[in-house]
C-alpha cells in the first residue's frame, strides 16, 4: 500500500457552506488497522454536511464532507479481512479521523458491506445515514407493532425512510408531506396529510384522537414542536432529529440526547440494501452531479428541498 494523491471537497475553517468549502488535492493515507479505502464511486450529502461545515461537532481542519459512499476497495488495513482489494462496497466515510470524507476521489471508511447484485452503487450509497438515524430513532421512541406514529416530515429522506422502517415493524403511520412525495407514501401505506395551517386538526381526525409517537424529521420551523405536542398525550412522546432547542425547552426530547447505545448497523443496512435491491426499499435520488459541479450539488442540497438525495460521481 501507499498513500494516493486524489481530488477532495473540504473546508478549512467554519462556516455556509457555499463559502468555506474548496476543491483541492490531498493526500488519502493508507487505512489505518481496522479501516479501509476505496476509490469513490458516489458519495450522497446529508443536511448534517451543512452543519459540519457551520461548526457542529468541532475538530481538528481541515474536514471533508461526505458520510455516505460506495466505492470499489483500493486498500485494506490490518486485521480487516471481510474484504479485498476490487470488492464493491457502501458505508460510512472517517469524517473525523483525518482530513477529507466522501466527496473526493478516495475515501477511508469506518464501515462497510457489500453492495448487493442488482443494486446500482448510488442508491446503496444513500443507505446509512438515513436509515441508521431513522432506526436508531425509531428504537429511542420505543416504537412498537400497533403503535401510531406520526412522521412529521416524510419528505425528507430520515423521514421517508422512517415510513418504511415503521410500517415493516407493524405501525399504524401516518405522514405529513408536500405532493412531491405524498402519492408514493401512500403506495407505501401510510396515511398522509399536507404540512400547514390546521395540520394537528387534520392528524387527529385520521388517527381518530391522539397518535402513541411522534418522529419529526424536517428542518426546525419556530412553533412546529409546541404543534406536535398538542397531539401526544405527554412532550416526551415526541422526538425531533433537527429541532433540538425548541424541544427541549417544550419536554419534547431530541433523538442525540437518548440514541446511548445504538443497534450496530450490522445488524439492519445489510438487510436494507438487500430490500433496495430486490426494489421493496429506496430512498429517493434528486439528482446526480458529476464530482466536478459539486458546488451544483451543494446549493441544491443546502436550499432544504432537494425532494430526495444528491449524489455526487467522482
Amino acid at each position: 500500500m501507499s498513500p494516493t494523491t486524489a481530488t477532495v471537497v473540504r473546508f478549512h475553517g467554519y462556516g455556509e457552506p457555499s463559502a468555506v468549502l474548496r476543491e483541492e488535492r490531498a493526500e488519502i493515507a493508507d487505512p489505518p488497522p481496522g479501516r479501509i479505502r476505496v476509490r469513490v464511486t458516489a458519495a450522497g450529502l446529508n443536511p448534517a454536511d451543512w452543519e459540519l461545515c457551520r461548526g457542529f461537532m468541532a475538530g481538528s481542519l481541515p474536514r471533508g464532507i461526505g458520510y455516505d459512499v460506495a466505492g470499489t476497495v483500493d486498500a485494506v488495513g490490518g486485521g480487516v479481512e471481510d474484504v479485498e482489494v476490487g470488492d464493491l462496497v457502501f458505508g460510512t466515510a472517517d469524517f473525523v479521523g483525518q482530513p477529507s470524507a466522501g466527496v473526493a476521489e478516495f475515501a477511508i471508511l469506518t464501515s462497510w458491506y457489500p453492495v448487493p447484485e442488482g443494486l446500482d452503487p448510488a442508491e446503496a450509497a444513500v443507505l446509512p445515514m438515513a436509515v441508521q438515524t431513522a432506526i436508531w430513532t425509531l428504537d429511542a421512541l420505543g416504537l412498537e407493532a400497533g403503535n401510531t406514529l406520526l412522521v412529521n416530515g416524510a419528505g425528507a429522506m430520515v423521514g421517508f425512510a422512517a415510513v418504511q422502517i415503521a410500517l415493516r415493524r407493524g405501525a399504524r403511520v401516518i405522514a405529513t408531506a408536500g405532493p412531491a412525495f405524498a402519492d408514493e407514501l401512500v403506495k407505501l401505506g401510510a396515511q398522509v396529510t399536507p404540512y400547514g395551517e390546521g395540520l394537528a386538526e387534520r392528524v387527529r381526525d385520521l388517527a381518530g384522537g391522539p397518535v402513541d409517537l411522534v418522529f419529526d424529521a424536517p428542518p426546525p420551523k419556530p412553533g412546529s414542536i409546541a404543534e406536535l405536542i398538542t397531539l401526544v398525550e405527554e412532550p416526551s412522546r415526541v422526538m425531533t432529529i433537527s429541532n433540538h432547542d425548541e424541544a427541549r425547552s417544550l419536554g419534547a426530547r431530541v433523538n442525540l440526547d437518548h440514541i446511548t447505545a445504538p443497534a450496530s448497523t450490522s445488524t439492519f443496512l445489510p438487510r436494507y440494501a438487500a430490500l433496495a435491491a430486490e426494489g421493496a426499499f429506496r430512498i429517493p435520488i434528486a439528482r446526480a452531479y458529476p464530482l466536478a459541479e459539486w458546488r451544483d450539488a451543494v446549493q441544491l442540497s443546502v436550499s432544504g428541498h432537494p425532494h430526495g438525495k444528491v449524489v455526487l460521481l467522482p
